[in-house]
């Protein structure tokens, strides 16, 4: 799993590209991903939302990362078996605890879901840490990259997702990854 820092002083590049559920995009920097824009309403939508979490994003050509981080979202939101986990992030401004949740996120193959609460005693920390990696998953920028999708209730409700659709847009994803959220959630 690559999780690397940055300068925040290079180049930043961006880039739109259709999907099964629409048109995503990405930011990259020198080190690795900067964000993940899933589908808004309109592909214009989705770059005004892209380059506003990255103002200083621009069109560039991909590099072999980005272009591997791409392919790798294109091809699992068309249901191949691809965690991921080996396209880079850039974390400088990310803070300590939610580096970690996200790097146990990343462990979660396609397919598979744990609950916060199984997340915050992986972590070390007791239930009512529950709440605080629900709150770190909401400020994911690489939603699908760092799956804060497969991470549902302990009730074997969905929990919340902040990405646009919502919910809607969770259970989407956990559908073409083979999960139903009304179903028993499938651990590690």
């Amino acid at each position: 799993m690559a999780l690397l820092a940055s300068n925040g002083m290079e180049d930043c590049g961006f880039t739109l590209f259709e999907t099964a559920l629409g048109p995503c995009g990405i930011a990259w920097g020198a080190h690795g991903l900067l964000a993940v824009q899933l589908p808004e309403r309109s592909a214009d939508a989705t770059r005004a939302r892209l380059v506003r979490s990255v103002p200083r994003a621009r069109p560039l050509p991909l590099t072999p990362a980005a272009e591997r981080a791409r392919d790798g979202i294109v091809a699992l939101l068309d249901g191949a078996d691809d965690d991921l986990a080996d396209v880079p992030l850039e974390l400088e401004t990310v803070p300590e605890f939610h580096r970690a949740v996200y790097a146990l996120a990343r462990e979660i193959r396609p397919g598979r879901t744990t609950t916060y609460g199984e997340l915050a005693a992986r972590l070390g920390a007791g239930p009512g840490a529950a709440r605080a990696i629900g709150q770190a998953l909401g400020r994911n920028p690489w939603p699908i990259v760092v799956p804060c999708h497969r991470i549902v209730a302990a009730s074997g409700g969905t929990g919340g997702f902040s990405a646009p659709g919502g919910v809607d847009t969770k259970l989407r994803l956990l559908e073409i990854e083979r999960v139903h959220g009304n179903g028993t959630p499938t651990l590690f």
